[in-house]
């Protein structure tokens, strides 16, 4: 900042707290309006309680905040400080403006985000890259359960791998598919709604050895779930359009890896459906067989996941994987046990759980594990 910058800043208020912004106007001929924004405690490091690097989720925020405020403004673009972390903050500026506004007849002008300078251009396009990933997650889950059926689901995944690599191929696997593969369990949700199920299957070979065993993701794909004959209370309901997070986040995940061009094979699978009642639908007590015969009692036909995902593990195991990673909305019960800080991981494996953990503090995904 300039010293006239500084001295503005000093007179106009108190000294600007984490995440705080303050905006000034004609102070510089290239840029019509400033926005300063406050970074906290300088050299934070990782905090042992959250495991998150708070110098990172600083910079996030703030770059987030003033984001917000350009937009408000209606800035057509702005050029962003990477303040120490151009990955980060470029992160912090796309997550910021992110709103699923789609069907909105009035939406907040869009803007576009530059890095300011020359350093760290590099690390800004993989925070961009990071941050298409995950906005495309959240737009996945944001959209009305008529507007992102199982069917739509699959077209916009196959539609935004099909443009980023070439090493990407995409089955959107249909009932009778599903039938012949004897998925019974994931059938036995999917018969209470009218909208056909769909098994969405990626294939991402990014590995210089076709043949190396890939790491395979399954994902939880119910675009809504009423809990089916064992209904859910009405109030809140609407946010069960979301129950897809699991599919969500492994489609956005794969997405970002070919962007990235990580060099491994990789494999999504997302069993996707609706969970509704209808005289079709799952009852308590009814029995179904699973891909690999085995029998299951439903009990609560609100616990549908384990079944989509069961028979989705099933097939994962004939790929011969390194390691399976499942990711799923599935229980009410984690978030009673955890809040909605931190998310629940279930393994058999310490090195898979050591791994995660390490990279969660760069990322800030909080985990507890078991």
């Amino acid at each position: 900042m300039s010293g006239r910058q500084l001295e503005l800043l000093a007179i106009s208020g108190p000294s600007l707290k984490k995440g705080k912004t303050r905006i000034f106007h004609g102070l510089h001929q290239d840029f019509s309006s400033i926005v300063v924004v406050g970074l906290g405690k300088k050299a934070a490091g990782v905090n042992p309680y959250e495991n998150w690097d708070e110098d990172k989720e600083n910079i996030r925020a703030a770059i987030a905040a003033g984001c917000r405020q350009i937009q408000d403004l209606e800035v057509p673009s702005v050029e962003v400080d990477p303040c120490g972390d151009a990955q980060a903050a470029a992160e912090g500026a796309l997550l910021g403006l992110f709103e699923y506004d789609e069907l909105k007849q009035k939406k907040k002008p869009p803007v576009d985000v530059q890095l300011h300078g020359s350093d760290g251009t590099e690390a800004w396009k993989k925070g961009l890259i990071y941050a298409k990933g995950q906005n495309l997650a959240r737009y996945l889950m944001e959209a009305p359960a008529n507007h992102m059926t199982p069917t739509r689901f699959a077209t916009i995944v196959e539609e935004k791998l099909k443009s980023c690599s070439n090493k990407v191929t995409v089955h959107i696997r249909n009932k009778s598919w599903i039938e012949a593969q004897e998925m019974g369990s994931f059938l036995s949700v999917a018969k209470g709604s009218d909208e056909p199920p769909v098994l969405l299957e990626v294939h991402y070979k990014g590995s210089s050895d076709a043949n190396e065993p890939p790491l395979v993701f399954v994902g939880k794909g119910i675009t809504f779930d009423s809990g089916g004959i064992s209904i859910k209370p009405s109030s809140n309901m609407d946010a069960m359009r979301a129950d897809m997070g699991g599919a969500a986040t492994i489609c956005s995940a794969i997405i970002t890896a070919a962007e990235l061009k990580l060099p491994l094979n990789m494999i999504g699978l997302t069993p996707l459906c609706e969970n509704m009642p209808s005289g079709k639908a799952n009852k308590p007590g009814d029995v179904v067989k699973a891909k690999n015969g085995k029998t299951i009692q439903v009990d609560n036909t609100d616990a549908e996941g384990r079944l989509v995902l069961a028979d989705a593990l099933c097939y994962a195991h004939s790929f011969k994987p390194r390691a399976i990673v499942d990711a799923a909305t599935l229980t009410g019960a984690m978030d009673v046990a955890l809040g909605s800080g931190a998310t629940g991981v279930f393994t058999n494996s310490h090195q898979l759980w050591n791994h995660l953990y390490e990279v969660s503090s760069c990322t800030n995904n909080r985990h507890e594990g078991d």
